[in-house]
């Protein structure tokens, strides 16, 4: 049990910064607005099954975003049901991105080479 939950801690944390970076990239991949349940679905299907955390986190992390300038946002109504919120990236949400992909491989590569054991140097 000690183990599964040393697990699902670190697992959070990892998503916690991951999950910024990777709805950033899928907005400006799809370089069209989407829904939160779009977009929940879009990144299932990218991992083939399920997320690595639960897909109502997605929400703080988009309305964030939009706070932080990155993303823009619209109501829409829908013929299904209640009104959505559509996201588009912005300007400075690509500049952004940029950036946070090469910080990114930094740490990856970091990352990588201790866990390798590799007697590179890291940084």
């Amino acid at each position: 049990m000690a183990q599964e939950n040393a697990k699902n801690g670190l697992q959070k944390q990892l998503n916690a910064g991951a999950t910024s970076l990777v709805l950033l990239t899928l907005l400006y991949q799809q370089k069209r607005a989407m829904y939160g349940y779009e977009v929940a679905k879009e990144l299932e299907l990218r991992c083939l099954g399920a997320l690595p955390m639960k897909p109502g986190a997605l929400y703080p992390v988009l309305r964030s975003l939009e706070k932080q300038e990155l993303l823009s946002s619209h109501v829409e109504p829908s013929d299904a049901g209640p009104s959505r919120k559509y996201y588009k990236i912005t300007t400075l949400g690509t500049k952004t991105l940029k950036h946070w992909q090469i910080a990114w491989q930094d740490t990856k590569q970091f990352v990588d080479n201790i866990l390798e054991n590799q007697h590179e140097p890291a940084c």
